[in-house]
């Protein structure tokens, strides 16, 4: 019954107009410009640096954030208006990037500034994300989670790779400060569409009396503890977290060094993923419309196991391309069902901080991941973070075994979402 309601539930579809639309919009062109500074930072550090530990370390600490503030920023997310709350943190990232970019032109650039802007974005980007998962019940109805969640994450693909990657080399030739000044316009025209939505926040259950930010994120904790399926879920994304950190932290070693491919042939391994993601994007409903929720995400983390030995051990760039398409099919299956569950079984007055437990527990592995990338990469060579990746993926697949089955007894949600929702 439960798989049965799972299919069911993708033949809805969210409007493109209202605040959906305007929010979906804002996301797209937010990840146009993530885009172009996440592809332009390896390699600015690559040619400030040829250590790959040093390299890996600017990715590493970009994640730290999640785990220092991560829980902090999911509560805060539920006391607060989740709109207002998204455009100032985009404004403000806009501001941060902008001053960034000068200074990289000012030729000012260095690994500590990279680091420094890595963790400032990723902190203040641990309250946007939290406040636009918890908002987006708000835009849409509750069945229509799945395919909201899979068009915001397919636009977000297609803007970010399909436009942001081939851009990425024209931009680099006017000037290494180029990306980052484009990157910091798409936040504050971001902040400006969500802030132009008049969508009313959802409603709350009031504080108790004596309610502090501590208590009200071990709730989150709590909720997120007490229910098999999620604590399953959460296990397997840390674990492909852990590996991912390796993997993308050296992906430009691989490319440029290992393939010797240069800045083109990172380009052309990134769209490679962008396009497989886009698939993804639509192959996910007639997925889950076969197989359901939970056995979507076994096959799509199967599948990647494969396609990550194969980035391990090929010498060619289009076999690495191909790889990579494969991977980020299936990556984008996983994200969507993942994030539409975690959806679906928190209470809606708690998801920001259930949100913010399940990310935070996500993400913990991932600067080790980065970190163990970058060492492996200078032990063994470039192309060993992504047979590393592929034992955390194995691990991580082993894991969902508990969220198979419990979801398959008691169904998709337990608290439910009040009815009527923006964003993983």
């Amino acid at each position: 019954m439960a798989e049965a309601a799972d299919s069911a539930a993708t033949g809805v579809r969210p409007s493109w107009r209202g605040a959906f639309g305007r929010v979906w919009s804002a996301a797209v062109l937010s990840s146009f410009g993530d885009a172009l500074r996440g592809a332009a930072l390896p390699l600015l550090a690559a040619s400030l640096t040829r250590d790959p530990l040093l390299i890996a370390s600017v990715t590493a600490c970009g994640y730290l954030p999640w785990i220092l503030f991560g829980l902090l920023g999911g509560a805060v997310a539920d006391r607060v208006d989740q709109r207002r709350a998204m455009w100032a943190v985009d404004a403000l990232r806009g501001l941060l990037v902008g001053a960034f970019a000068a200074a990289v032109a000012l030729g000012h650039a260095s690994i500590a500034l990279l680091i420094a802007l890595a963790v400032a974005l990723t902190a203040l980007q641990t309250l946007f994300d939290n406040a636009a998962t918890a908002l987006l019940p708000a835009l849409v109805d509750r069945d229509a989670l799945g395919s909201a969640n899979a068009r915001l994450m397919t636009g977000q693909r297609l803007a970010g790779g399909m436009l942001g990657g081939p851009v990425l080399p024209l931009l680099l030739g006017l000037g290494a400060a180029v990306p980052f000044a484009a990157d910091a316009v798409t936040f504050l025209a971001a902040a400006a569409l969500v802030g132009s939505q008049r969508t009313r926040a959802p409603e709350r259950k009031p504080r108790a009396a004596g309610s502090s930010l501590r208590r009200e994120i071990a709730e989150g904790l709590l909720t997120l503890g007490r229910d098999r399926a999620l604590r399953s879920l959460c296990a397997a994304t840390a674990l492909c977290n852990v590996g991912m950190g390796a993997l993308i932290a050296t992906l430009v070693v691989l490319v440029t060094r290992g393939l010797h491919a240069g800045p083109g042939g990172y380009a052309a391994a990134t769209t490679g993923y962008t396009l497989g993601s886009l698939t993804g994007g639509v192959a996910n409903r007639v997925i889950v419309d076969r197989l359901g929720r939970i056995r979507a995400v076994l096959l799509a983390g199967a599948v990647q196991i494969a396609a990550l030995v194969v980035m391990g051990t090929v010498r060619s760039l289009i076999a690495l391309a191909a790889a990579l398409a494969v991977f980020g099919l299936m990556g984008m299956v996983w994200n969507v069902n993942t994030t539409t569950l975690m959806q679906q079984r928190s209470p809606a007055d708690l998801l920001g901080r259930v949100s913010a437990a399940f990310r935070t527990l996500a993400v913990a592995g991932a600067p080790l991941g980065a970190v163990l990338g970058g060492a492996v990469a200078s032990a063994w060579g470039p192309g060993t973070p992504a047979l590393l990746t592929a034992a955390f993926f194995v691990l991580s697949v082993a894991a969902l075994i508990p969220a198979y089955r419990r979801h398959g007894k008691d169904g998709a949600s337990p608290g439910g979402l009040t009815a009527t929702q923006v964003v993983r």
